[in-house]
């Protein structure tokens, strides 16, 4: 039992899914996506991206494909992927099909804006033959018409009547292997749809608040919304979609499941505000290390406290701890236990030196 119960997100359980070898759902992690924003028909521009989203600790990745040119692409831009490709189509089910066959392990679509049954028949045939999931994305900015006649404005009894119907789609058709969003930049339209969705089914759920802005207001928007959502336990699969470079978005998805405890990927810094009793430059020091630690992978906890007021109790409780001191003579934690003084030159050298060495450590005891 948990010493800290309220730390404790009691996770709704979903049915699992498979998206290339990255299962979503059930127990397993919350994985964290990106999306590209390069020409996908600019297929080394398009690899590159994917690397650098890859690199910061996406899992899967989506591709736009609105022509047949884009599909093309998708085959040999797949072959080089170290993850999952999801393919982001809206209309036509030619382009879905051909996703499918030249490497996608997802597709992003709307089976009723796929058209008549015949064609999303054909489809689902496409993703079933080359194990292929589906993601019913629902999207507040692009509802059907006659729900959007039904309800005269989006709001959360639309995005999940809208849901529901492609939901049956699939189903009648004897496919169950599909996720679910039902995104809107507004928080309070995007939380409320996804807990009436959470309701009355059990197919895993990708959340996100679409278009939500430049990378300090869209990371505010994503972190209250996804957050309030995770916190209930609801939620497989997340991606904060933000107006800037797409490997921040996966910084900031995965510092949202960090703060959780939902995820432990990489270093995960405590360090104060700063103020007159510091003893060295936190700030600067943070950012400092930031930088220089962002190829730690390893879980590891680090408090930077730049005075003795808060750092020995913060200290206490992370792997590794830095606590400002008098004349520059600053204490250097291990293991919530005082190791030994380091001047205010030593500090960056010394921390990420403790920190390759704690990491290391990990692996090797694994």
């Amino acid at each position: 039992m948990s010493l800290r119960p309220y730390r404790d997100i009691k996770r709704k359980k979903t049915k699992v899914i498979n998206v290339g070898k990255v299962k979503i759902g059930g127990t397993n992690p919350i994985s964290v996506q990106s999306m590209t924003n390069t020409l996908t028909t600019d297929i080394k521009s398009t690899i590159n991206q994917i690397n650098n989203i890859s690199a910061e600790g996406a899992d899967i990745v989506r591709v736009s494909c609105p022509d047949k040119e884009s599909t093309a692409a998708l085959k040999e831009i797949s072959k080089h992927s170290m993850i999952p490709i999801v393919a982001d189509i809206h209309f036509h089910y030619k382009r879905a099909i051909e996703a499918a066959e030249n490497g996608a392990k997802c597709l992003r679509i709307n089976p009723g804006n796929i058209g008549d049954k015949n064609k999303v028949r054909e489809v689902i045939t496409a993703a079933k033959n080359n194990d292929c999931s589906i993601r019913i994305g629902v999207n507040a900015g692009s509802l059907e018409k006659d729900i959007l006649e039904k309800y005269k404005e989006p709001c959360p009894e639309a995005l999940v009547e809208s849901a529901l119907r492609n939901i049956k789609i699939l189903e009648d058709q004897d496919f169950f292997n599909f996720k679910i969003s039902v995104k809107s930049s507004d928080v309070f339209l995007t939380t409320f749809a996804y807990r009436q969705l959470s309701k009355v089914c059990d197919y895993p759920l990708h959340l996100g608040i679409t278009e939500a802005g430049s990378f300090i207001s869209g990371s505010i928007k994503s972190s209250i919304g996804l957050g309030s959502l995770l916190m209930e336990g609801i939620g497989d699969t997340i991606r904060v979609s933000l107006s800037d470079d797409p490997p921040k978005e996966v910084k900031i998805g995965n510092e949202i499941l960090k703060s959780l405890n939902l995820r432990n990927r990489g270093v995960k810094i405590i360090s104060c505000p700063s103020c007159a009793r510091q003893a060295f430059p936190v700030i600067n020091t943070v950012k400092i290390l930031e930088e220089k630690l962002s190829h730690i992978k390893t879980p590891i906890t680090l408090s930077i406290i730049g005075c003795v007021v808060n750092g020995p109790g913060e200290a206490a409780m992370t792997d590794i701890g830095i606590t400002g001191g008098g004349k520059g003579n600053n204490m250097l934690y291990l293991s919530g236990l005082q190791s030994e003084k380091v001047l205010n030159k030593d500090i960056i050298s010394e921390v990420v030196r403790q920190v390759e060495k704690k990491s290391e450590e990990i692996k090797n005891n694994k």
